[in-house]
């Protein structure tokens, strides 16, 4: 294999020049001088036998073979670059994927209260949008993630149950004022979707045996459920929530239930990380911490169903 290929420095004086489209700059950026670019250009024309820059003025373009050969070039040194930081990333540091509205609700609190209890176990997080939960350990740079899935995971990853997702209904205060709901009260409010497909609400509804009596058409669409619990907290309407997101917001008064029924929603959030990864003793420490505070948890005492 080693014959057939060309030397790296070589390849990686290719991929600078084609990006900058200048021997010069090339140079600057590997700290090496203008005629070592060169000569590392010329030892790849010979080893492909075809040229791979030509000059139009001061204008350094790449011919056709130099863009056949760049993509796969700049592939191989982005996986290089990834795998050499997995090992270079420093002990004490955890870099974390986690959803939006999950960071918000819930984990960001207690990743706080991690790092003071834990300071040489810092985490570095990262919160994103994800229509469906997923993370590529391969090519994105993390450590860990929480993700909302069904828990089948692939088998070179380690997993942790967090906690089980429970839909529920969620509104501002004055809305359980009237005391207890029922099918027509529901039918009559404006609903939140906090997703595009509605799939939250219809899920509720079709556990709840309302399907037919309560509409899922109308109502603004949102793409987060934080979006929607935030909605719904400023009066626009009902939304649906999950139990233990808002089980703060309902305890200090800045959401009610207006049907305290919590309908479980199939999935639940799981701390998922690579077994050949670094630092297994801070993650399983990080998995410790967040089942603890889980269990530490009050939550609002509703009707739950499976």
């Amino acid at each position: 294999m080693s014959q057939r290929l060309p030397g790296l420095y070589a390849l990686r004086a290719f991929e600078a020049a084609a990006r900058h489209a200048s021997f010069t700059r090339a140079a600057e950026e590997l700290a090496i001088t203008q005629s070592a670019v060169s000569r590392h250009i010329r030892t790849l024309e010979e080893h492909f036998a075809c040229r791979l820059f030509q000059r139009q003025g001061r204008n350094l373009q790449l011919t056709e073979a130099a863009r056949l050969l760049l993509p796969g070039v700049r592939e191989g040194f982005a996986a290089l670059e990834r795998a050499c930081n997995t090992l270079r990333a420093e002990d004490d540091t955890l870099r974390l994927k986690a959803p939006s509205t999950l960071t918000m609700r819930w984990l960001l609190a207690r990743l706080s209260r991690f790092r003071h209890l834990q300071a040489d176990n810092e985490v570095q997080l990262t919160s994103a949008w994800m229509d469906v939960d997923k993370v590529d350990f391969l090519n994105e740079p993390f450590d860990c993630a929480v993700l909302l899935g069904d828990g089948h995971f692939p088998p070179e990853w380690e997993s942790t149950l967090l906690f089980r997702e429970w839909l529920i209904p969620v509104g501002p205060p004055t809305l359980v004022k009237e005391g207890p709901w029922d099918a027509a009260r529901l039918a009559r409010e404006e609903l939140l979707h906090p997703t595009p497909d509605r799939r939250d609400w219809r899920q509720w509804l079709e556990r709840m045996g309302l399907s037919t009596q309560v509409s899922l058409k109308g109502g603004q669409v949102f793409d987060t459920l934080e979006l929607g619990m935030v909605a719904a907290a400023r009066g626009y309407g009902v939304s649906i929530g999950d139990l233990v997101m808002v089980a703060e917001d309902v305890e200090q008064g800045r959401l009610a239930l207006p049907w305290p029924s919590a309908v479980a929603s199939g999935c639940s959030y799981y701390l998922v990380w690579p077994k050949a990864r670094r630092g297994q003793e801070r993650l399983r420490r990080l998995s410790e911490f967040l089942q603890a505070e889980v269990q530490a948890m009050v939550l609002p005492d509703v009707e739950r169903l499976e």
